[in-house]
């Protein structure tokens, strides 16, 4: 998260805001689910088993999913400096969006 200035408890933002936010929306709609590219041909076969999908615009690497996470953020109103997502504990993945460049 980043700010110009810190709010009146002193923080940037609160982290529970962004659990609430982030968090939330990560569990329903990526967690425990198939991500593909919405171009897969597994898709429709998945569909018909009615597995749960996220359908994603490009192939689903740990930077595309940081950069959804950072979006959706980002929509709901949240000062994204840094999306990290790991996909091992020594593997990471970042994203930045251009605003915070």
């Amino acid at each position: 998260m980043t700010a110009p200035s810190l709010d009146a408890q002193s923080m940037v933002a609160d982290f529970s805001d962004i659990g609430r936010i982030v968090k939330d929306w990560i569990d329903l709609n990526l967690d425990h689910r198939m991500l593909l590219h919405k171009d897969d041909p597994l898709v429709a076969v998945l569909r018909t088993h009615d597995e749960p999908l996220f359908l994603m615009d490009g192939d689903p690497t740990a930077e595309a999913i940081a950069r959804v996470i950072c979006d959706y953020a980002l929509s709901q109103g949240l000062r994204v400096s840094q999306v990290r997502l790991w996909e091992t504990p020594d593997s990471v993945a970042s994203y930045t969006p251009s605003s915070a460049r």
